[in-house]
């Protein structure tokens, strides 16, 4: 017993003579023009410490520093690279003696960061390393791999009022970052502590402000950095954001695998603004380039909420802006990317254009972008494409694979274009491939070849039995007001193939039939224009009864020209009225010509 009281005695005593040694004995303000000539002399930088260092003592020791200022290089402004209002450091003494680093408190606050870029490119990291820092790293790097620490506890780290400018001379432009706090709590290896955190930004275009809570946790061989339950709330407000205002929330966690380099993650939840996901993301930052795997299942997305309104009769009256030349997309990035996405979607709306269940498969290699497969159901029908960009050049270039089953045609196009021009459950395949992702490129520059074919469906804008009636009656001399009917014609069936090139496509072989009627032509349509150019041949099959026709018509089996031009919005359709007497006469002529024969051979006594 008395062993342990002469022990305990020492200690205190040796405490106290410490104590004293440092306080009368060693001031650590002695040190500063020591410190000031060593970061002058390393980073060419001048160094200012305004506040009096000052020790604390047990249970502690420490050191509080304040007034602390780093210049900028000579001519940039402002002069201070970095300021620091006050900094307290305090350690716990006795276990340092057994390798045990128990911090009580860190804290920082009202530090001031001011980074430079210049017109001529030069920054105020430059020179920060210094000639030596390379040299003086490696002995360091060494001391500390050799040290190993029994164990770290952490009373708390705060960090507040920090802020960065971020200025760049050249843009004229400031952009703030302001850290406004960070809190740390109780904190021990294997164990897991609080975080939380306070950010904005402000930038020319928009500002963010941010703040987020959680838990983390470190083992104790320093290998893994778990965090759990981090839910982070961001706003997001500027012109260029869908609406002015966006509004995020996300909850994770996360494990760092520090020795192999590895990160995974697992979203539990993300919103921004109406859209919902969940997900995993895995990251092996070891190799040259991060290898990604993500997987997320996102549910409803209408993009048509989030794009700006139009508003167009102020379009309409405003002077034409002068045109710009059109600049190839950077896709130079995909280079620095190797991903894998697997990406599931319950519904996406945009442009009016509904879809649903989607799922698709993304890869990012080299410069490559591979879309491997994409599966959506669309308008009672189902989409399969394959794609790929291949971005190793300037001007991207790219080839697709795209099939349509079972689609109702007439809702598709609706909502698509707003042209109400065909019906039917559609089929339609195409192969194409291109260069350039300029949107009037895109359209000159695509080679295509595919096919269709249109079932139980109708033409809108036109019906061609009664353009037929009509023109028959005109050329009989009926001049009568033409009855009203529905601007319809049904088809059971209506194919053909088409090839794309310089933003026309040729269709050779349109053809189209009904119980009344058979149709076949062919013709183009200009991507560019929009302009259509058909010529048709329309014939009867026997008679137009059932829509107002006779029950034999005179025209059965006559072949009729027709004409489709105009545009998609608006197609214009007309007979070949000329064509169409030439036609009939010739009709009337042969039946005129057997009749004929037929009366002679009678009189000819069957000769």
């Amino acid at each position: 017993m008395k062993f342990i009281k002469w022990l305990l005695a020492l200690v205190v005593t040796l405490i106290l003579l410490v104590t004293v040694y440092l306080t009368v004995f060693f001031d650590p303000n002695d040190f500063k023009p020591e410190i000031v000539d060593a970061v002058k002399k390393q980073t060419g930088r001048e160094l200012v410490i305004t506040d009096d260092l000052s020790w604390t003592f047990f249970p502690v020791i420490g050191i509080n520093l304040g007034g602390v200022s780093l210049s900028n290089p000579e001519g940039f402004t402002p002069k201070a690279m970095l300021e620091v209002n006050k900094a307290v450091a305090e350690v716990a003494l006795m276990p340092l003696f057994s390798q045990q680093i128990e911090i009580a408190e860190l804290s920082l606050d009202g530090a001031t960061i001011n980074l430079v870029t210049r017109k001529n490119g030069t920054s105020s990291f430059d020179g920060l390393s210094g000639d030596n820092s390379k040299k003086a790293a490696t002995p360091a790097a060494e001391t500390s791999s050799n040290a190993k620490l029994n164990d770290i506890n952490i009373g708390g780290i705060s960090i507040t009022n920090t802020q960065i400018n971020m200025i760049d001379e050249a843009k004229k432009q400031t952009q703030v970052f302001t850290l406004k706090s960070f809190t740390l709590g109780e904190f021990a290896l294997e164990q897991f502590a609080p975080i939380a955190f306070e950010f904005s930004a402000t930038m020319p275009d928009m500002t963010v402000s941010s703040e987020g809570k959680g838990e983390l946790k470190l083992s104790r061989d320093f290998t893994q950095l778990v965090v759990n339950g981090l839910k982070i709330d961001t706003v997001v407000e500027g012109e260029s954001i869908p609406n002015k205002k966006l509004e995020t929330s996300i909850s994770l966690a996360t494990q760092i695998a520090l020795d192999k380099q590895q990160l995974s993650i697992d979203i539990a939840q993300l919103t921004a603004a109406s859209i919902t996901a969940a997900g995993k993301v895995g990251v092996n930052y070891a190799t040259k380039i991060p290898q990604i795997n993500a997987d997320f299942q996102l549910g409803d997305i209408d993009l048509d909420t989030l794009l700006p309104k139009t508003e167009t009769a102020a379009v309409t009256e405003q002077a034409p802006a002068a045109s710009t030349p059109a600049v190839e997309p950077d896709l130079s990035a995909l280079k620095q990317l190797d991903v894998k996405l697997k990406l599931t979607v319950k519904s996406i709306k945009v442009a009016n254009l509904s879809t649903q269940n989607w799922l698709m498969d993304v890869g990012i290699k080299n410069g490559v972008l591979d879309l491997t497969k994409l599966n959506a159901d669309l308008y009672q029908g189902k989409l399969l494409v394959s794609a790929q960009v291949d971005a190793r050049q300037a001007v991207a270039s790219y080839q697709f694979d795209k099939k349509v089953t079972g689609v109702q045609i007439r809702p598709l196009l609706k909502d698509a274009a707003d042209v109400d021009l065909l019906a039917g459950t559609a089929n339609f395949d195409v192969k194409g491939k291109g260069k350039s992702l300029l949107p009037e490129q895109l359209k000159k520059n695509l080679l295509a070849n595919g096919h269709f074919d249109i079932n139980d469906g109708a033409l809108y804008g036109v019906n061609i039995p009664q353009m037929i009636r009509s023109a028959h009656a005109k050329l009989k001399g009926d001049l009568s007001p033409e009855t009203k009917e529905e601007r319809k014609t049904d088809f059971s069936s209506l194919t053909g193939s088409f090839s794309l090139d310089n933003g026309v496509a040729t269709n050779p072989d349109l053809a189209m039939s009904s119980p009344l009627l058979r149709l076949a032509g062919k013709g183009t349509a200009n991507l560019l224009t929009e302009a259509l150019d058909y010529r048709l041949t329309t014939s009867l099959v026997n008679s137009l009864k059932g829509q107002g026709g006779s029950d034999k018509d005179a025209l059965a089996g006559i072949d009729i020209p027709l004409a489709i031009t105009g545009t998609f919005q608006k197609p214009e359709y007309a007979l070949d009225t000329k064509a169409l007497l030439n036609n009939q006469l010739k009709e009337e002529t042969d039946k005129a010509k057997e009749k004929l024969k037929d009366s002679l051979l009678k009189k000819l006594g069957g000769f």
